[in-house]
């Protein structure tokens, strides 16, 4: 049998954050009342994939059993080495770059035709992969779809950030589409494949190796604003039941094994539980700030959070900075200069970024690593300083950040890249003096 159903190229959501969903594509393929009964509906397995320890406590606990055509064990077969060099796994043993600001403009797409796994560029790598600690932080590149191939990542939970071209990710939990704009979030252990759904494309991309993305605690907040999980889309059953030659790629270790099969894994014909893929669009973030005067710190902005052993440290948070009115009095509105203990990589999706309207431009990357300096530059400072403080909106932006408790170790790949600016490591002594003891 070689077919594809029709399911598998239309997308459909179930909404919700860390819900336990169930959904089934084909009627009855959802067992009742036990997970794991003695024949299975159609003639499907049965297959649980955890993302947490079996006695992890409940709020903690991530688990969904899957109802497959085969588990994935007879996906097996005989892996060799994939050699993917410029995919680079914590903990990176490339030498350290001066203690310096680093910004580097878009890189370009390439000439060759590459997919979403040959594309993958890595710029920065901390903690370290093997102790479930840390991140890596990447580009991709991809000129074309991935075809008859599979992935999935042992080492990490990923999420996805478009900035140019909009990408299918073909799960075995189902289709998730996104744009720019939008993420998505990938599980370990969960098996996929990317299409290009209009065109090259390029974004950027997180391994989180610690604890999964969830949403933050809201403190003082309170139950709204932010990300409201109602906003997050889980995708709903859709299988495929085809006989073919293809291969499955699997990131193990920080080393890559692929391998010849005869049918596609992402033959999931129904799926309970709360550990599955899911996306979200970034401009329903509802962000909160100062409605009098001074300048909040950029961790209201976070839309996940990967939590760490220290309360309140997390292992990687991920921040935006979307369209939002500035409104406070006798305010300094852009960032503030500062040195922060975590270590911040940056990339702007569409617009302009109010602390660096020049220079970082969309598809770009920035990196002001731990406890070194940085802050606006001369033009946002005197620009800020002089302005005029009538309210008004920043609009038609959004930028992102990956904050760690880790240092970033740039890779060589990145500091050898043209798109490397030689200039921004200094941009702070352009900053005037402007002292007088004389006015206060």
């Amino acid at each position: 049998m070689d077919q594809v159903t029709q399911a598998t190229v239309t997308s459909g959501y179930q909404t919700g954050f860390g819900n336990g969903f169930e959904t089934e594509a084909l009627p009855g393929a959802l067992p009742v009342g036990q997970n794991s009964p003695q024949r299975c509906a159609y003639g499907l397995y049965a297959e649980q994939l955890s993302g947490s320890p079996f006695t992890a406590p409940k709020a903690a606990n991530q688990r969904s059993w899957l109802y497959r055509i085969r588990p994935t064990v007879a996906s097996w077969g005989d892996f060799r080495p994939l050699d993917l060099p410029l995919w680079r796994t914590a903990p990176g043993g490339d030498p350290l770059l001066p203690p310096s600001p680093l910004r580097w403009d878009p890189i370009p797409l390439p000439d060759q035709a590459q997919d979403f796994v040959q594309g993958v560029r890595s710029i920065t790598t901390a903690g370290d992969a093997g102790s479930g600690t840390g991140i890596a932080a990447h580009v991709y590149l991809a000129t074309q779809s991935m075809a008859d191939a599979y992935f999935y990542n042992a080492d990490a939970e990923m999420l996805f950030v478009p900035q140019l071209g909009s990408l299918r990710l073909r799960t075995e939990f189902g289709v998730i589409d996104i744009a720019p704009a939008e993420i998505a979030v990938i599980p370990r252990g969960v098996k996929f494949l990317v299409e290009l759904a209009t065109g090259p494309a390029r974004g950027y991309l997180l391994e989180n190796y610690g604890s999964p993305l969830c949403l933050p605690e809201r403190g003082p907040i309170g139950a709204n604003c932010l990300a409201n999980p109602r906003d997050f889309l889980t995708p709903v059953a859709a299988y495929e039941d085809r006989d073919a030659p293809c291969r499955l790629i699997v990131k193990w270790g920080g080393a890559f094994w692929q391998a010849e099969i005869g049918h596609s894994p992402l033959d999931v014909v129904a799926w309970h539980g709360n550990y599955a893929p899911y996306k979200y669009d970034l401009r329903r973030f509802s962000p909160v700030g100062p409605v009098l005067f001074d300048h909040a710190d950029p961790s209201i902005f976070t839309v996940l959070t990967s939590a760490s052993e220290t309360p309140g440290t997390a292992n990687v948070d991920c921040v935006i900075f979307p369209e939002r009115w500035m409104v406070a009095e006798h305010t300094f509105r852009p960032p503030w200069y500062h040195m922060n203990i975590m270590s911040e990589f940056m990339g702007l999706i569409y617009g302009a970024y109010d602390a660096k309207p020049q220079g970082f431009v969309p598809g770009g990357i920035s990196l002001h690593n731990t406890m070194l300096p940085h802050g606006p530059d001369r033009e946002a400072f005197e620009g800020a300083s002089n302005a005029d403080l009538k309210p008004h909106k920043l609009a038609g932006t959004m930028a992102f950040m990956f904050e760690t408790r880790f240092p970033q170790r740039v890779t060589s790949y990145a500091a050898a890249l043209p798109q490397l600016q030689p200039s921004y490591r200094n941009y702070g002594a352009t900053l005037a003096k402007h002292f007088n003891p004389a006015r206060a």
